[in-house]
């Protein structure tokens, strides 16, 4: 065998026993007499030493011919080490080699394999095998597994059964781009990757199969930033003769579980909120409730004065940011420089300083007296020692300007503290949005949500109004999750369709053998999926995802390590009957 032991286990107990060890060289130390060398692998450090007087004289040569990340095997005594290292598990102890193997030696690494890295983000992807040794990505990974191992437990308890999907599907226009694979077997056809099991798990259901969970690849072709990636990983579910409320209640109580076993947090409360609550509160429909920073309107309060910009918005609106009186105006400019980004995209800000002796001193004096100003601290709620700040413009873009500048601020107040969690569920969305490009509705979640029943009487009349039976959950400002009870019933699913703008043979076309399977006696059902990776990087700490992902694409959707997506051989594009015309 190549190891009796891991490189974390050995500790006083071993003190004398014979033991074979292997790993990677972290490093090594040579005093002329006397070597030491750090053997790491998945589990931790083991140092070993190689004594000029006690070692046999071939096998310390052989130690000092090894070099970073050498592959070795060694067979030796466990010794009390003289200095010990309280920060290492193996500390204690030491291994007096008496042989040793060189099953691979190891060029110079591209950049250090240690915690505190000296190689950049480009070059560690591109060698991304050696970063995985770095205890920072190895952890994340196994950070990974455990979340994953602890949501088949919890759903297999529930009588949840995991079945796979294909990979190879049919493309629908809903939605993101597809990833389209062509078909040699039948010539100028192609199937897709799946952006998500979403009609076979719906056919799961009308199969009997009540309670059904996959952790599954899905695909989409889509711009990326750090929580994206272009084949990404969810936690699917599905089960039959349920409601909302059941739902909502079974992925309360999986994250509960994630949370205390991971993180041993219990959270007490999951609250829940309306899309046009979030929307007018937050800004968003993913608000971050680790704090407060709650919209407070100013069109009545605001909108008397002669003061043209706010009297010509069709929004004013603010926020109360806590013990922010003592800003400096260098402090505030800067602020006001960051709204007018073109990410954000303000025209300016106003400020209000609510001073501690309850004086109000802002950017607006010239327009608005303390009395004014007061009212915009009530409907704010600030405080004596608070600063409001106040944009105004087109109602959605100015929310969504204040959104973005409430997270700013937390984040530079350090009210986003990775280690607590404020999860909430987001309820009654709109079941459809208006699209000016293509001048027809389209599905906010997608086209098998079904409406709340209270507002089917608006499908027809005012599709605009009808909310959808769907619900997010959200953790710390992210979506990690989201669902809704589906349609079950071929007219309605029809009817869902035409207000989509599908023709009867469209809908036939892409969709008819669903329809045809909820003839045959379809269950009321319903859903979620988590997004396992952006779920696994909150849980550890983190917004970005790509560290929790073993091989993962860089912005541009490519794999660097294995130059990915390439050309591929003419004969290969002649068998798939694909001529590319560049």
């Amino acid at each position: 065998m190549y190891r009796s032991h891991n490189n974390g286990e050995l500790n006083a107990t071993y003190i004398n026993k014979e033991v074979t060890l292997a790993g990677w060289v972290q490093k090594s130390r040579d005093k002329g007499f006397m070597i030491w060398v750090d053997l790491r692998d998945r589990y931790g450090i083991t140092q070993l030493i190689f004594d000029e007087q006690r070692t046999d004289k071939a096998v310390f040569e052989k130690a000092k011919s090894l070099g970073r990340e050498f592959v070795i095997q060694v067979k030796g005594t466990v010794i009390e080490r003289e200095s010990k290292n309280a920060t290492m598990a193996t500390g204690d102890i030491e291994i007096l080699v008496s042989e040793l193997n060189i099953l691979n030696a190891a060029i110079t690494p591209p950049f250090t394999i240690e915690d505190e890295t000296d190689g950049g983000e480009d070059i560690r992807m591109k060698y991304r095998y050696l970063d995985i040794r770095r205890n920072p990505v190895k952890n994340s990974l196994l950070f990974r597994h455990k979340v994953a191992m602890g949501v088949r437990k919890y759903l297999s308890d529930l009588d949840f059964c995991e079945v796979e999907t294909p990979y190879l599907i049919k493309s629908t226009p809903e939605g993101a781009r597809d990833f389209v694979v062509p078909s040699r077997m039948n010539q100028g056809q192609f199937y897709a990757l799946p952006q998500s099991p979403q009609t076979f798990k719906q056919l799961l259901m009308v199969g009997g199969m009540d309670k059904y969970f996959q952790i599954v690849k899905c695909f989409r072709d889509e711009d990326l930033r750090a929580d994206r990636q272009p084949e990404f990983t969810q936690i699917d579910c599905e089960m039959a003769f349920v409601e909302q409320e059941d739902i909502l209640n079974v992925f309360e109580g999986l994250t509960r579980h994630l949370l205390k076993e991971l993180k041993g947090i219990e959270v007490a409360q999951f609250p829940r909120i309306t899309y046009d609550y979030a929307m007018k509160t937050y800004g968003n429909d993913k608000p971050d409730i680790r704090f407060d920073m709650k919209f407070g309107e100013l069109n009545s309060v605001a909108q008397h004065k002669d003061f043209s910009v706010f009297n010509s918005a069709e929004l004013v609106v603010g926020i109360a940011a806590a013990n922010c009186a003592s800003f400096t105006r260098k402090e505030i400019d800067a602020l006001i420089d960051w709204v007018k980004r073109p990410q954000v995209g303000a025209s300016g800000m106003v400020y209000v300083k609510c001073e501690e002796d309850g004086t109000f001193k802002s950017s607006v004096d010239k327009f608005y007296d303390q009395e004014d100003l007061k009212k915009w601290s009530e409907a704010t709620n600030a405080k004596s020692g608070d600063m409001i700040f106040v944009l105004s413009g087109p109602a959605d873009k100015t929310r969504t300007q204040l959104s973005a500048l409430r997270m700013e601020l937390a984040t530079r107040l350090g009210l986003r503290n990775p280690e607590v969690f404020a999860p909430l569920w987001v309820v009654d969305f709109p079941l459809l949005e208006w699209d000016e490009e293509s001048g027809r509705y389209h599905a906010m979640h997608h086209p098998f949500t079904s409406p709340k029943p209270e507002d089917m009487k608006l499908i027809e009349s005012e599709p605009g109004k009808v909310r959808a039976n769907a619900y997010d959950m959200v953790l710390n400002g992210n979506e990690i999750g989201g669902g809704s009870i589906r349609i079950h019933d071929k007219d309605l699913q029809s009817r869902m369709f035409s207000l989509l703008g599908f023709s009867p043979e469209q809908a036939e076309d892409q969709f008819g053998f669903l329809m045809n399977a909820f003839q045959f006696g379809a269950p009321p059902h319903g859903g979620l999926a988590f997004g396992l990776d952006r779920l696994v990087a909150i849980l550890g700490g983190q917004e970005t995802i790509r560290d929790f992902i073993a091989f993962p694409k860089n912005n541009s959707g490519r794999d660097v390590m294995i130059d990915a997506p390439s050309a591929i051989d003419a004969t290969q594009l002649k068998e798939l009957y694909i001529k590319l015309d560049l």
